[in-house]
Parts: C-alpha cells; structure tokens; sequence
C-alpha cells in the first residue's frame, strides 16, 4: 500500500473556506507545546490557545501544506504568529461550534521526531582563552 499525504491541510483549507464562506468567524484549537510554534504566551491555557483566524481580525494570513501565519494583535500588541500544521487540533466557527476536530496522523511523526528543539540555541562563537606557558 502505497503511503498516502497528510490529509490535515486539505481538510484545514477545507473548513476554514466553509466557514469563512457560510460568513462565520473560524477559529482554530492550537497545540502551543509542539516544536515550531509560535504564539502569544500569555494566552495559553493547559497547552493549548483558541486563535481566531478570520480574515477581518489578522493580516498577511498565509495557510500552505506546512502551517499557517498571520500577524495579529494581542491586547494591543501586534505579533507575527506561526501554527504548523500538525500543531493544529481542530478548526470551527465561533457561532456555532460547527467544524472537526483532526486526529493524529502518521505522516507527522517522521516530522516531530526529525524536528530540531526549539529551545536548544547553539552557543554562540566568541572570543576563547588559552593557557599560555
């Protein structure tokens, strides 16, 4: 059997047209504790944040295959914020809860495993000192 492609950003694009379509405001359930992703911190709650993705509210929106981004702004801060798209939980409109939730995909474990730590920096190059006799 062959491998098949990540359904998540077919059925992400999927929703969130539908919703933005039907004139509803999306709204998508965030993952804030997996590798790349880039959110408000204060607004994370047992891991997780609520982003509203409508278009009115966030601007240079971007979704791909990889993830989405879009500046916003936080209590009056503005903010650049980047979602991979396996972080992404679920999608759904505010009015009405309509939309679904994602469950884990295979495709995505060779991408968490190889993914580098965001936290570990590499220790900057600067000036040494030797011992000299």
């Amino acid at each position: 059997m062959s491998r098949m492609l990540a359904q998540r950003p077919y059925l992400l694009r999927a929703f969130y047209n539908w919703i933005v379509d039907s004139e509803n405001t999306p709204h998508i359930i965030v993952d804030a504790t997996k590798k790349g992703v880039e959110v408000p911190q204060k607004f994370i709650e047992d891991g997780k944040i609520v982003l509203n993705i409508s278009p009115c509210s966030v601007m240079q929106f971007s979704m791909d295959d990889n993830a989405i981004s879009f500046n916003a702004r936080f209590s009056g801060q503005a903010m650049q914020v980047y979602v991979p798209v396996y972080a992404i939980l679920g999608i759904y409109a505010r009015e009405n809860g309509a939309g679904t939730m994602f469950p884990d995909e295979v495709s995505y474990d060779d991408v968490l495993e190889k993914s580098p730590d965001k936290d570990k920096k590499p220790k900057p190059k600067g000036p040494t000192l030797t011992l000299v006799k």
